[in-house]
């Protein structure tokens, strides 16, 4: 029904007539400036209905209006009836602060992001009394749910979820099935132990819904199944490599041959976590982004998600806090897992396309303890730093 109505709301909404739009081009014209900044298309009744940055804003907003009707800038023009911005320090800020209002406001003629994220595949255990293990494409949104990836092959990735969840005996019925744990005896007066589920009877299923197992049996498995995706416990490899050999010993090579496969979809599985892990341990670094007019900044990033932003210290105070937060980010220890927060998958995304992007960024970075044991001089001057050199100009556009 909602979506009914944003279709409804469309057909029915006027578009913007040309004196308006001609009344922002000048706005635009008049006001705005060639430098990093993020901007807001919005409507009449106030929606947000496009969200989009630029390294030089000005010409950037000024191109909309000279897009032709068939375009999307015109389409956005056209919806909107006033615009607004905010400028940044620099490129990678606005990047920043995009991301944080594309999250905030939902623009519906913002498809780009949402697009790209989808390009990956994401293992998602779910909530609930009998958690179980699904593949998506995309992290979605606030959900609170717990994400593992992002990875390549949304096939291979669910081919190798179909394999853990029979090693391990997770379900993989509908979420709405009502549950009905063995340590629940007050149920089956009312409720009679049937069969009623395939994998259950050929045991490759606990049977949560039909009595099979208690809530502690279950939940020792999705205890395994979150060790297999964090890297810690390569148990059901073990077990399959096992049956594998039991099963070329007793000349039963077709059912042998089948074990491999299997096998070799979760070592498969299990490669890509090493590489993710990999990625993201390398997006640790405290990131200096020289910024407009002298506006520069440090940005603490670790695990792929910046866990700070600060103006480059002017002052010993503040030096001293800047290191004192640079202790508080790095310091304490975090476990190595592919596990991702919903709310941070967007970010990791976005900094790890950045960085492949403009892999001369990288040479801007230090690690953490080389940042505590020679922090910047105070007076900072980009153009004077031995990591800036010639290559302070921002990345471009």
């Amino acid at each position: 029904m909602r979506r009914l109505s944003k279709v409804k709301k469309l057909l029915l909404t006027p578009k913007t007539s040309d004196e308006v739009v001609a009344e922002m081009r000048t706005h635009v014209r008049a006001t705005a400036k060639d430098r990093p900044g993020v901007y807001r298309w919005l409507s009449g009744d106030g929606e947000v209905v496009y969200v989009g940055k630029s390294k030089k804003l000005r010409t950037r907003l000024l191109s909309y209006f000279r897009c032709d009707s068939a375009e999307k800038g015109a389409r956005i023009v056209r919806e909107a009836t006033r615009v607004e911005w905010e400028y940044t320090p620099s490129e990678f800020a606005a990047l920043l602060e995009e991301l944080r209002l594309i999250k905030r406001f939902r623009p519906r003629l913002n498809v780009a992001m949402k697009r790209d994220a989808r390009h990956f595949a994401f293992i998602k255990l779910t909530r609930g009394p009998a958690p179980k293990l699904l593949v998506v494409r995309g992290a979605g949104g606030e959900d609170a749910q717990i994400y593992y990836g992002p990875f390549h092959g949304a096939q291979r990735v669910s081919e190798a979820v179909r394999e853990l969840n029979d090693a391990l005996g997770l379900r993989d019925c509908r979420l709405d099935q009502p549950m009905h744990f063995a340590d629940q005896p007050e149920l089956f007066q009312i409720f009679p132990r049937t069969p009623g589920c395939i994998r259950h009877e050929i045991r490759k299923c606990l049977g949560p819904c039909v009595g099979g197992c208690t809530t502690l049996e279950y939940d020792e498995r999705v205890r395994l199944v979150r060790s297999f995706l964090d890297g810690a416990d390569d148990g059901p490899m073990a077990a399959l490599r096992m049956d594998m050999e039991a099963a070329s010993a007793a000349l039963e090579f077709e059912r042998a041959g089948s074990l491999r496969d299997k096998l070799h979809r979760l070592e498969d599985l299990r490669e890509q976590f090493v590489r993710f892990r990999f990625a993201v341990e390398t997006l640790s670094f405290i990131y200096t982004v020289p910024g407009h007019e002298g506006d520069d900044r440090v940005y603490l990033i670790r695990r792929g998600r910046v866990r700070g932003e600060y103006a480059m210290p002017r002052t010993e105070r503040e030096r001293i806090r800047l290191l004192e937060m640079v202790e508080d980010v790095f310091h304490p220890t975090e476990r190595d897992s592919a596990q991702v927060p919903s709310h941070e998958v967007d970010e990791l995304l976005l900094l790890s396309s950045w960085f492949r992007r403009f892999p001369a960024e990288l040479g801007r970075s230090r690690a953490a303890r080389e940042f505590v044991a020679d922090p910047p001089p105070l007076e900072y001057d980009p153009a004077n730093d031995p990591l800036f050199g010639d290559e302070a100009a921002s990345p471009a556009a």
